[in-house]
């Protein structure tokens, strides 16, 4: 009797190359720690034996592109009309989307070649990171294995040749603060989120350059961050800005989840809004619409950045390249009830 030997595998190949089976995989899957010399033999032996890695296989059997998304909570209206963008756009063109393990505010934590590699095995092609705080290690292990990642609105600063999808902050920043000067405020406050996310830092600098215009002092205490875009932040905040001597009468929150803990606060001190204080937001969620008064907000395309994400990805994917590094798509100030001139 005679029995029909398996075909080719990573032990066979080990055995072969007289080396371990995780140095084998690392050479199929494109990780370093191998030696030219090894690395060489060991292609070889894969090539005359003609291994396929189960990742060639799987896209072999397939036309579809996989990409990776890391993205939030979906529970606020921002992440949910980004995440609504990206699925209608994947869908019209036939790509798969994976929503990752890693939590994209302490994606800095994740190690950089087991994820990368990860997304290989698993046949991803790619990556969307929304919000989150890619490092530079991380960037390096992607592009070593030819993974292109496209990043929303990312929490620090995207290295120069890392394409980012957002929108017009700085004008936006400046469209609310102009929005309360034409009422006559000029008491103004800017309640924004974490200090060193890119969007929040481009917002508050709109803020400042329609002071700056107007002839108004930029006034320290009446300029704070937040430790997220969340309304436990904007009602911290709000108490302690509407604590001074000389409190604002109009307030400028940099997302409108901010601006629901402002308008809670002023709710609990019995102040009319927007009689009392006024308050702009930004993102343009339906949240806007359900609050009480309904809030004004700097609205943002958020399905439009969702679609150009994983348009830009594909181009990437193809080996095209991006249109432009950094794609801004435009802001819209909508007025509704929650500012009016200052009372008096």
């Amino acid at each position: 009797m005679t029995r029909e030997l398996p075909g080719p595998n990573l032990a066979s190949i080990a055995e072969a190359a007289g080396v371990s089976v995780p140095t084998v995989s690392k050479v199929v899957n494109g990780r370093g720690g191998v030696s030219d010399e090894t690395r060489e033999r060991i292609q070889s032996l894969i090539a005359e034996a003609g291994y396929r890695s189960p990742r060639s296989r799987r896209l072999r059997t397939s036309n579809r592109t996989m990409v990776d998304l890391v993205i939030g909570e979906v529970r606020n209206g921002y992440s949910v009309g980004v995440l609504n963008g990206i699925l209608e756009h994947a869908r019209e063109v036939d790509a798969d989307v994976v929503i990752s393990s890693v939590n994209p505010g302490s994606m800095h934590l994740t190690d950089a070649d087991e994820w990368a590699d990860r997304m290989i095995d698993t046949g991803r092609q790619g990556l969307i990171a929304v919000t989150s705080d890619l490092t530079s290690a991380q960037h390096a292990a992607f592009a070593s294995r030819g993974l292109p990642i496209v990043v929303i609105d990312p929490l620090n600063t995207p290295a120069a040749d890392l394409p980012s999808v957002g929108s017009t902050n700085w004008a936006g920043g400046r469209a609310a603060t102009e929005h309360l000067l034409a009422l006559g405020h000029r008491r103004i406050a800017y309640l924004g989120g974490p200090a060193n996310a890119e969007c929040n830092q481009a917002r508050m600098h709109g803020y400042l350059a329609a002071l700056m215009a107007a002839g108004i002092p930029m006034r320290p205490d009446y300029l704070y961050d937040g430790p997220g875009f969340t309304p436990a932040g904007g009602l911290a905040n709000a108490r302690t800005v509407l604590d001074l001597e000389d409190p604002p009468t109009a307030i400028f929150a940099a997302s409108d989840t901010i601006a629901l803990g402002i308008l809670d606060e002023a709710r609990r001190r019995g102040l009319d809004v927007p009689r009392d204080l006024s308050i702009v937001g930004f993102d343009g969620t339906p949240l806007a619409e359900q609050t009480l008064p309904q809030l004004t907000s700097v609205a943002q395309p958020l399905h439009d950045i969702g679609r150009t994400a994983v348009r830009t990805l594909l181009q990437l994917i193809a080996g095209g390249s991006a249109d432009v590094p950094r794609m801004e798509l435009a802001t819209e100030l909508v007025v509704r009830g929650s500012t009016a001139p200052p009372r008096g």
